[in-house]
């Protein structure tokens, strides 16, 4: 139907700086086009891929977006720590989505999304950088978000019944 426009590599620092503006704006699904049109002509680009991964993860709580989406991104992600970084990202988002949906057994759900998301924040901190403590930062709010409403909990288990022989 329409043959989209290529940006000109000089273009990509500036473009990079108006998807951030856009995320911030609440405009996510404009940041993930400019990603798409930067991953173009450079597909390997790191932060192109961090704030699409952002734009995506924006759209969960106001949209029915696939979760694969994200994790595609993620798996485009070089490094170890950055793939637990926003693996944390992706699960603590989609916990937090389910919450402000609501509906039976979402508190079940959200807390094994926070509980995941955890998980990967802590595999996250011990691959950290020094003086990077962002993995510990997102790890305390999950923390607190599961503290301050015992309404999220893990679900109950299922019991077997073993026949008698």
């Amino acid at each position: 139907m329409f043959e989209l426009k290529p940006i000109t590599d000089d273009a990509i620092p500036r473009a990079l700086e108006k998807a951030e503006r856009y995320r911030l704006l609440n405009e996510p699904g404009e940041a993930e086009s400019i990603c798409l049109d930067v991953l173009r002509i450079d597909p390997e680009n790191q932060m192109a891929l961090v704030v699409l991964l952002l734009a995506v993860t924006d759209q969960f709580e106001g949209f029915a977006v696939d979760v694969s989406r994200a994790q595609a991104v993620l798996g485009r992600l070089q490094g170890e720590y950055e793939r637990a970084y926003y693996a944390g990202i992706i699960g603590e988002r989609r916990a937090k989505a389910q919450l402000k949906k609501g509906g039976p057994g979402s508190g079940y759900v959200a807390y094994d999304g926070f509980r995941e998301a955890m998980t990967f924040y802590e595999k996250a901190e011990a691959l950290r950088p020094p003086g990077n403590d962002d993995a510990i930062l997102r790890w305390n709010a999950c923390a607190r978000v599961l503290m301050d409403h015992p309404s999220i909990r893990p679900g109950p288990e299922e019991r077997v019944e073993h026949p008698l022989e």
